[in-house]
């Protein structure tokens, strides 16, 4: 028995190893069946160089008809890829997890609706579609990279500096919150140079002989009292389309304004803040007797509890200050350009205002202004003002309601110290007992 069952296992031990080769030999010709049909199945994918090294390449459209390229060392890992990137595609997770930029812009300006003013809000919005969304918004946000960010903001480079360094911020926060959200892995805004854009035209303020020339202009027209708070007490626009009666104080033993509210617009409709635009915006102006009788006068004949209102007795909208303000661009010798239809065509008409001629089309208004004239220039020059009248730059901080005095002074104090004829005195004071 025993030579029976070593026989049958001397039997046993090559019908088993024919078997296992033959096992063997079928899977090895349907695995090299497979491998023929799959590469008769491969396209003829096209060819193309990065980094001195060919890939086969491809296109395919993702789950928002996009269409998206893909890579492969050799045909067959290609089409590997390919044919994954179908089943995810069917599955509607096909880079889902990368949003395009525009999207993921989108979703960042939502998240900061929630503590920012609407007028920011606003201006960011703005930057974000026109320098962002437009030259990357179509791409993914992982595939994005620092050339890409660099070519965008060649557009903005010929925008002026302050355009430049408000839409840089905003790059880099918006990629900055996708690497923290881990979207993308490494910042392409990492290295992105602060510095660019067109430097700005320095500010000039406006000489007594202007601001004369400017009053005579304009007194009695429509913004005659805002112009008197610009100059004579410095407030920014939006305060003094917000200021109220209520916090006008004339007949005090020092009359004085108090600020305490803010004037944006939504939709060109005028909404009145209680939040200023820092904390140190809400102030106490002290006011001169020229201004003071000015609002005395405006208050006598005023039917509303705004000190600049429209004819309702509501704060002005965006468009109706830009109207009571062309009562000052209109006296100016600016030129313009204005558009008429001559038998229903376009045709655009120039005009080059000379100084003390009349205006042909009012024979009231008088070219009277050989300088130009904005806002901003009136607080500007109300600022110069006391710089020049050797007010401290602490108080000057206070007055002009900036957060502190380097503000202040890296703005306007070169105003003062710029013009050699006062330089000079001042060294002389300073060293003449040397």
């Amino acid at each position: 028995m025993a030579q029976i069952a070593d026989r049958s296992l001397k039997n046993n031990s090559p019908y088993s190893a024919v078997i296992t080769r033959e096992h063997f030999l079928f899977y090895e010709m349907r695995t090299t069946a497979k491998l023929l049909a799959k590469r008769k199945a491969i396209p003829k994918y096209g060819t193309v160089i990065m980094g001195g090294i060919e890939y086969y390449r491809t296109r395919i459209e993702d789950a928002d008809g996009k269409r998206v390229a893909l890579y492969g060392r050799t045909r067959e890992e290609l089409y590997d890829k390919v044919q994954n990137a179908k089943r995810e595609i069917e599955a509607c997770t096909f880079r889902r997890e990368s949003p395009t930029v525009k999207e993921y812009c989108e979703k960042w300006l939502l998240m900061q609706s929630a503590h920012v003013r609407t007028t920011t809000l606003n201006d960011y919005t703005s930057k974000v579609k026109n320098y962002i969304i437009k030259p990357l918004g179509h791409m993914y946000i992982s595939d994005v990279k620092p050339d890409d960010i660099n070519l965008a903001m060649v557009l903005v480079s010929k925008k002026s500096a302050s355009v430049y360094r408000s839409v840089n911020l905003l790059i880099k926060c918006i990629f900055g919150a996708a690497e923290d959200n881990h979207l993308i892995d490494e910042n392409p805004t990492r290295k992105l140079s602060a510095k660019g854009g067109v430097p700005q035209q320095e500010k000039e303020a406006l000489t007594d002989e202007q601001v004369k020339i400017l009053l005579d202009a304009i007194r009695g027209l429509p913004p005659y009292v805002f112009v008197m708070i610009g100059l004579y007490a410095g407030l920014r626009r939006e305060e003094i389309l917000a200021l109220k009666w209520d916090s006008v104080f004339l007949d005090v033993e020092h009359p004085y304004l108090k600020v305490q509210r803010a004037w944006h617009t939504e939709h060109n409709r005028p909404v009145i803040l209680t939040e200023l635009k820092t904390s140190a915006a809400k102030r106490e102006v002290p006011i001169p007797n020229c201004l003071v009788e000015c609002l005395k006068e405006a208050k006598a004949n005023s039917h509303s509890d705004y000190v600049v209102a429209n004819s309702e007795g509501q704060p002005l909208s965006y468009t109706q200050f830009k109207r009571i303000w062309q009562y000052i661009v209109t006296r100016s010798t600016k030129q313009r350009t204005y558009v008429r239809y001559i038998n229903g065509k376009k045709i655009k008409h120039t005009v080059t205002p000379v100084l003390g001629e009349k205006a042909a089309h009012n024979g009231e208004v008088v070219y009277s202004m050989d300088f130009q004239v904005t806002p901003h220039m009136l607080r500007h020059t109300y600022i110069t003002n006391l710089i020049y009248a050797q007010v401290d730059p602490k108080t000057v901080q206070y007055l002009a309601g900036h957060k502190n005095s380097k503000i202040t002074m890296d703005i306007y104090a070169k105003v003062k110290y710029n013009k050699p004829k006062e330089l000079s005195a001042v060294v002389n004071n300073a060293f003449g007992q040397w």
